[in-house]
Order: C-alpha cells, then sequence, then structure tokens
C-alpha cells in the first residue's frame, strides 16, 4: 500500500481488480466467486448476471451504464469471450461482414476482382470499427445483403454442409479407432489365452511322456498358427462389415469444390498415316472402266495369273492424271529462281568478304 493510499484511507487496488467488479452493483468476484459477467453486442458494457436478470427480465431497457443510452434486451447478452472488449467487439463486426461477403477466390475471373473484392470488405469492417461514416456503410452492407441474397444463402447452405460432413467424419473417424481398439483388446486376450491353454497341454502331454518332445512342439506350432491366421481373417471380416464406417462414395467424405473427372478416350487402333485421308478429292474411282484394252487384258491368263487387280491400275493411272491439278508451276519456278538468286549473291559477298575486300568490284583470285 502506498503512502498516499495509506494518509487517506484508501487500499490500493491490485491490477486487474477493477476488471472484477460490476460497474452496475458493484458486487466483487472476491467475495462472489461464482459471478459471471455478459456483454451485449450493442454497446458491449459488461455486467453481472444479476443485474442483467433484474433490470432487463421485465423487457428492453435502456443500458444502466453512465453515457450510454442504448436500448438492450436480455435475449443478447452473452458470456464474454476475449479479456478485452475491444478484440471482443472487432470479432463481432468481422463475423458479421464476413457472413454477408462470403464469396472465394473461385467465384471470380481473376486474382485482381478477388483482391479489390476483399479491400472493400476491409474497408467496409474498418468503418465500422472505427466510427467512419457508419451511416453510409450500414446501407451499403444491407445494400449488398438484399442484392445478393441467394447466392448468399447458398455459400451458407454449403458451408453448414462441409461443417456438418466434417463433423460427421471425425465422429465416423473417432467410432473407428474405438472400435479398433477394441478388436485389438479381445484379439489380445484371446490370444493370450489359447497360448496359455496350448502350454498347459504341452505340459501335460510331456508330464505322461507318450510321446517325442518335438512332436509335441510341432503339433502346437501348427495349431497356433493355424489359429492365428484364423483369427486375423476373422477381424479382417469385422472391419470390413462394421456398419460405423461410412463407404467411400456416401456424403460423409464427399469434398466439395473438386474439378470433374475426364475420362480419357478409348484408344484408337493404330493408323500409319497419321489421320491423313487417302480419298481421292478430285474424282471419284469407278468399279469398271470402259476400255477396249482393259477389256481385252482382262481375259488373257498372262496377266490375271499372277493376281494382278486391273482396279489398282486404273486408280495409279487416275491419280498420275490428276496430281497436277492445284500445282502452279509458273510461281513455283519464279519462286525458285529468286531463291538461286538470293544464295548466289549471298554466297558471292560472303567470298569477297573471305578474300578481304569490300566486294564492291575488287578482284577475288
Amino acid at each position: 500500500m502506498s503512502k498516499a493510499a495509506q494518509r487517506n484511507g484508501v487500499a490500493a487496488r491490485r491490477p486487474g481488480e477493477d476488471d472484477d467488479i460490476c460497474p452496475v452493483c458493484k458486487s466483487s468476484r472476491y467475495l462472489n466467486p461464482t459471478m459471471r459477467f455478459l456483454v451485449n453486442p450493442e454497446c458491449y458494457h459488461k455486467m453481472c448476471e444479476s443485474c442483467v436478470d433484474r433490470i432487463f427480465s421485465t423487457g428492453p431497457a435502456p443500458c444502466p451504464i453512465a453515457g450510454c443510452a442504448r436500448t438492450l434486451r436480455k435475449q443478447r447478452f452473452r458470456k464474454q469471450t476475449f479479456e478485452d472488449l475491444k478484440i471482443e467487439r472487432e470479432v463481432d463486426v468481422r463475423r458479421r461482414v464476413a457472413q454477408v461477403f462470403n464469396k472465394e477466390e473461385n467465384d471470380f475471373e481473376t486474382l485482381r476482382a478477388y483482391n479489390n473484392y476483399l479491400e472493400e470488405m476491409e474497408v467496409i469492417t474498418f468503418n465500422l470499427l472505427e466510427g467512419i461514416d457508419v451511416a453510409a456503410t450500414e446501407r451499403k452492407l444491407t445494400a449488398y445483403a438484399a442484392q445478393n441474397a441467394p447466392s448468399i444463402a447458398q455459400r451458407d447452405a454449403k458451408a453448414t454442409k462441409e461443417r456438418n460432413n466434417q463433423n460427421a467424419q471425425q465422429a465416423a473417424q473417432k467410432e473407428q479407432a474405438l472400435l479398433n481398439r477394441l478388436a485389438a483388446d479381445s484379439a489380445s486376450i484371446s490370444s493370450i489365452a489359447e497360448r496359455e491353454e496350448a502350454h498347459k497341454q504341452n505340459l501335460d502331454a510331456l508330464t505322461a511322456a507318450q510321446v517325442d518332445t518335438k512332436v509335441v512342439l510341432k503339433k502346437s506350432t501348427a495349431r497356433r498358427t493355424a489359429a492365428e491366421k484364423a483369427r486375423d481373417k476373422q477381424r479382417q471380416q469385422q472391419l470390413s462389415q462394421q456398419p460405423g464406417v461410412p463407404d467411400a462414395d456416401s456424403e460423409v467424405y464427399k469434398i466439395e469444390g473438386l474439378k470433374a473427372v475426364v475420362e480419357a478416350p478409348p484408344e484408337q487402333p493404330y493408323d500409319p498415316f497419321g489421320g491423313m485421308s487417302l480419298t481421292p478429292s478430285y474424282y471419284t474411282p469407278q468399279s469398271h472402266y470402259d476400255h477396249p484394252w482393259l477389256d481385252k487384258a482382262k481375259s488373257d491368263p498372262s496377266h490375271m495369273a499372277g493376281g494382278y487387280d486391273f482396279r489398282e491400275y486404273c486408280q495409279r493411272t487416275m491419280l498420275e492424271a490428276f496430281a497436277g491439278l492445284g500445282c502452279f508451276l509458273e510461281e513455283e519456278m519464279r519462286e525458285r529462281e529468286h531463291r538461286k538468286d538470293g544464295d548466289g549473291m549471298v554466297a558471292t559477298e560472303g567470298a569477297a568478304l573471305a578474300a578481304g575486300g569490300d566486294g564492291a568490284g575488287d578482284d577475288v583470285l
């Protein structure tokens, strides 16, 4: 206790002691250890639970803190989460803004648009926290919520579904872990009992001295191995048939937001021409052509004995006849001459430079 406090007859308070005193009824946590403090999001003035019941049980009433005239309701009082009320208020404001501005990066075409969206969200949050243009900010927030009500509701439903799926998945994993532990404990107990029973049988057989020791040990090992295999198989069947474990296709393990899986097209047969069409575009092959020489050759055994097909002859003849269509020889010749002249000029200049001259009339020996 300081000397000034002793002189005035006032006891010095410990740091943080004011936080344990109700500002309304001046009750102290020192005298009432079970006292709870509540806050209201309207003004964030804390008071004890007894004062809240006494003042607001009959209906809405103004805040009893001096200088605050806001009307408070009992159902809005809640337990204080953070020790600093500024942090408590900021968390509530951010939660309120995030419920309206709940879009994600995937909803925007570019990253810049998404960053502008986040900046607008932070500007609204800052204005509400610092009291800058509160009325205009509230109108903007309300207008945005009204214009985007369907998308906001859809996002909320999706977030709620994801939370429920995550909670169900965690519950299923905990239940599965418990079942695994119980199964392991049961298997361990049964294994110990089987080993003790086999050991007892071995001792009885050895005591009776009716069989050889090696035979007894070999039979015991084979019997124990068979029992362990049967037990492992039974355990695997129990794990696969447990009703508490959800299937892979159930809704619990469904992940939202994944891209659609595109199945690979079936493998096509090998094409040595790489998809190039061999069907003629300038003519249509006929199965028969009227020509005296062809008619005579078709009936000549010397032509037909080797398996010669006259259709191939006709197709080759037509291909050679139409092969020149679409090829302009004059243009190709002019391009070739131009390319030839350019190569000669470059070669002459290169030779002149190699000889040490400037290429302007110098003789190259």
